[in-house]
């Protein structure tokens, strides 16, 4: 549909969406595929003429479809454009070194799971036989019932057991191309035992340890002590050992890995020359590999630094293929040895940047919010709060550096008064009203001068405010708790408008590491994050190359459940169709996944209302209210949604007064539809999910059970 925003009525005669590019970064990190538009809006962009502004689709969701958020935008087309783009980089390198050999690109489906992701990346990638990943059984067994090209790689990574090795040959036996990784020794005499058992002819693979290693984060998982992989000696023994079986001509691949994110392009190089020397002296041993597998590795560029920061990288994904193909040629024909086909797992660059999280403020609090206007001392305040008012009448940019210092001593000694006793209530808070007033004139005072003092670097941090958004972060964003990882977030609009607040970002989760306090810059890291005023409009805030990880690591804290995601086809220029709608997790999933039983909960609470009337603290139309609220709440989203108006039960005393039981049973066809009775019926369970919305017309639509 076509749907695009009004002009933005929040502009700044000095603040143009060009300045909002720059200070957010966007054509740094985006690739290409997001950009500010020229009203002020962010925008996706998945080709020429195909683009729509992200709040268009937000506002149709919310307003005329009645969702709720917090919720995942995905971008099929730009998950395509990514799998084109990486095979299409190597595709060109190939033929400018002419390399004989082909590239065939895998994906580690551990990067992401959902459904249309895995299906989206096969289907994209069929054209160039672009596989899959598996590293568990159950992996495996989704990957086993993609449609791919026959050609296509299935590559079975990980610790295995025999049902493992199993479920990989029975795949051969379906026409896939199924290589078996072997990962520690014992694993070759399990596979040639299974093989022989089903009178299979395997694929193996095996991945070595290489002593180059990584950069970034995930530095330590190369190397000599990496956690899967054969050393040399292994290496030679597997080779000996499939030529006592006949099996030499089963090892077709060498497997390495050097880590993920990969910021630093010469160790890409350095780890790619020690794979292709290995490849070259197993083919000298007499093995017939056709594939080298270099694994993952290559990097997402979210700060947008283009350099060896860990959350960045100083290379492109053209010059990444570029100095794979080179450098495997160059040792392979100083070797003389024929030039494998080249495979990556590259999980990461294909998938983060096709999905968006889009949080609401629901609130906004901090310690300076509101306060500058600062009480004047009582006639019997103490004097240190007789101080900290001097200081702030008295604040100039000549002297702005010695009376700071004095207020934060001034503040100290407040509270240690307090805490002894010798100040009232009244006046500690007296006192913290005017040093946050003098911290606010400080930055005025300093806000345009080309040096800052070093004890100034925190004051930004000191005066932010806190915005709450409607969001978990341990389910929707875990690796900026578990290793701070860094993405951009971005305001959906009013990029026309100066920011003219700082803050830091908090979850609804009742966990104080719920929150976001390190942002993208150039330099380094910020502690804080240009927004607007909220106001009295929402106001939505996008946590953009969220697609890779964040969707399966996630977990239950607080039981909130995976957020809903809208899938959204570009078809021209501001017009776009939300082509599925997924509805996120219901508390009562979340609630049976720590083992409750629906049924279970609702006799309890039904036993607690009839004690309840029978000891006079509830009525029947309260008994029937609080049945129908609790029941709503089973079936509702786990994350907030603000509701106007009084939620009256229609028909509820109409029942009662004709005498029949307040009971959802009774109450008619709204109120059973609401109150479902629990069944482990899948029948029953599909209707009653999807009985609080109903799909939107020429939508498909499936529900989360």
């Amino acid at each position: 549909m076509s749907n695009s925003l009004p002009p933005s009525p929040h502009k700044s005669a000095d603040f143009s969406p060009s300045d909002a590019n720059e200070l957010y970064q966007v054509d740094r990190w985006s690739s290409g595929w997001f950009r500010v538009s020229a009203d002020g809006q962010m925008e996706v962009t998945a080709g020429p003429g195909l683009s729509a502004p992200l709040r268009a689709i937000v506002d149709e969701l919310v307003e005329e479809r009645g969702e709720s958020l917090p919720l995942i935008l995905r971008f099929p087309q730009v998950l395509a454009g990514r799998v084109t783009h990486l095979n299409e980089v190597f595709r060109k390198a190939i033929a400018e070194y002419g390399y004989s050999g082909k590239y065939q690109g895998v994906f580690p489906i551990k990067v992401n799971q959902r459904r249309a992701v895995v299906e989206e990346v096969a289907s994209a990638g069929y054209p160039y036989a672009h596989g899959l990943e598996a590293g568990s059984k159950a992996e495996l067994a989704l990957c086993l019932a993609q449609k791919m090209h026959p050609d296509a790689l299935l590559s079975c990574n990980g610790f295995k057991d025999d049902g493992f090795i199993k479920l990989a040959l029975w795949g051969r036996t379906l026409g896939k191309n199924v290589v078996i990784t072997i990962e520690k020794f014992s694993e070759l005499d399990r596979t040639i035992k299974q093989a022989k058992a089903l009178g299979v002819r395997p694929a193996l693979g095996v991945r070595f340890k290489l002593h180059a290693r990584g950069s970034g984060q995930w530095e330590e998982s190369g190397g000599d002590q990496a956690k899967f992989g054969l050393n040399a000696y292994e290496l030679l023994r597997v080779v000996e050992r499939l030529k006592e079986e006949d099996m030499l001509d089963t090892l077709v691949m060498l497997h390495t890995h050097i880590g993920s994110q990969i910021t630093d392009i010469r160790r890409v190089k350095v780890a790619v020359r020690e794979a292709a020397q290995t490849y070259a002296g197993l083919i000298a041993a007499g093995a017939e590999l056709k594939y080298l597998n270099l694994g993952g590795g290559l990097a997402v560029d979210y700060d947008g630094s283009k350099t060896t920061f860990y959350a960045s990288m100083n290379y492109t994904m053209a010059e990444y293929a570029a100095d794979v193909v080179y450098t495997v040629q160059e040792v392979c024909k100083a070797r003389g040895v024929p030039e494998p086909n080249i495979v990556t797992e590259s999980g990461r660059a294909l998938t983060a940047h096709h999905a968006v999280l889009v949080m609401p403020v629901v609130d906004v609090t901090g310690p300076t919010r509101n306060s500058e206007e600062a009480p004047d001392p009582a006639p019997d305040s103490h004097q240190v709060v007789r101080d900290l008012k001097e200081v702030l009448d008295n604040l100039t940019l000549r002297n702005y550096r010695e009376l700071y210092n004095d207020a934060v001593d001034a503040k100290q000694t407040l509270h240690n008064l307090f805490d002894l006793g010798y100040i009232t209530l009244e006046d500690r808070a007296r006192g913290e009203a005017l040093f946050h007033a003098i911290l606010q004139k400080v930055a005025r005072l300093v806000r345009n001068e080309k040096y800052v003092p070093d004890e100034f670097e925190d004051l930004q941090s000191l005066l932010a405010d806190q915005y709450i958004c409607n969001f978990s972060l341990f389910q929707s964003l875990p690796d900026t708790w578990a290793i701070e990882a860094l993405f951009p977030i971005v305001p959906l609009d009013r990029l026309a408008e100066r920011p003219t607040r700082q803050a830091t970002l908090v979850d609804i989760t009742c966990d104080s590491d719920g929150k976001i306090e390190r942002f993208i810059d150039l330099r380094d890291v910020k502690t804080t994050l240009p927004v607007h005023d909220p106001g009295n409009k929402p106001y939505y805030l996008g946590v953009f190359l969220a697609g890779a990880y964040q969707d399966v690591l996630g977990n239950a804290h607080n039981l909130f459940g995976k957020v809903s995601e809208a899938h959204v086809i570009l078809t021209g220029e501001g017009q776009y169709d939300i082509d599925l709608f997924v509805r996120g997790q219901k508390a009562r999933r979340m609630i049976e996944s720590m083992g409750y039983e629906e049924i279970m909960l609702r006799d309890s609470i039904e036993d607690q209302v009839d004690e309840a009337l029978k000891n006079g603290h509830l009525t029947p139309v309260q008994e029937f209210e609080l049945l129908e609220d609790y029941g709503e709440e089973l079936l509702g989203y786990t994350y907030l949604e603000y509701e106007e108006g009084a939620d009256v039960i229609e028909g509820a005393e109409e029942l009662l007064r004709a005498g029949k039981p307040a009971t959802p049973e009774r109450a008619g066809t709204e109120v059973s539809e609401a109150i479902p009775p629990a069944s482990g019926d899948l029948g029953t369970e599909a209707g009653t999910e999807g009985v609080d919305k109903a799909p939107h017309p020429g939508e498909k639509d499936y529900i989360e059970r």
